[in-house]
């Protein structure tokens, strides 16, 4: 049974008081995050029905905004998820370059995962940091001025904190 841990559930009541009674849907965005972070960093169809219970909402809602926002797995993802920005400006500044690199480097194509569990490529629109193209978001930070040298220094990082 899904469930969320005692901390977590209080953590979710609390984001929902932020709201007028009747508007609790209006947490939805921040109660997704919670969700995915506590059942394995992805959202699959029992959670967000559990989400939707918790919510007080209609299934489809949470899928609507599941499946429209990069941000949230829909299948399990590894330990570290790079989200290249693949829009026009990131584009113009080497992006698909990036991306390739990525591709050939860990053997994977955007939405799938090494074999070891540690990465997931996903490229995703637009991340509103142009003036820093080609970029990514890697977790909560963002890597700007993308180069293979970058790219490289970063799946060592990766590599040595999973070691």
């Amino acid at each position: 049974m899904i469930q969320f841990s005692e901390e977590k559930l209080n953590k979710i009541n609390q984001l929902i008081s932020h709201y007028p009674e009747g508007k609790q849907k209006s947490a939805l965005l921040p109660v997704l995050h919670v969700a995915q972070e506590e059942f394995g960093n992805w959202l699959d169809v029992p959670v967000m029905d559990y989400v939707a219970e918790l919510l007080q909402i209609m299934p489809i809602e949470v899928y609507e905004v599941a499946t429209f926002y990069s941000m949230y797995n829909l299948k399990p993802v590894g330990k570290y998820v790079f989200e290249v920005c693949q829009t026009g400006p990131c584009m113009l500044n080497g992006s698909d370059g990036i991306i390739a690199y990525i591709e050939e480097k860990l053997g994977i194509k955007p939405g799938e995962t090494t074999r070891d569990g540690l990465f997931t490529l996903k490229t995703v629109e637009c991340l509103g940091a142009c003036g820093y193209a080609p970029m990514m978001q890697f977790g909560k930070y963002y890597r700007e001025h993308l180069t293979k040298q970058k790219v490289d220094e970063l799946i060592e990082e990766c590599k040595a904190k999973s070691n």
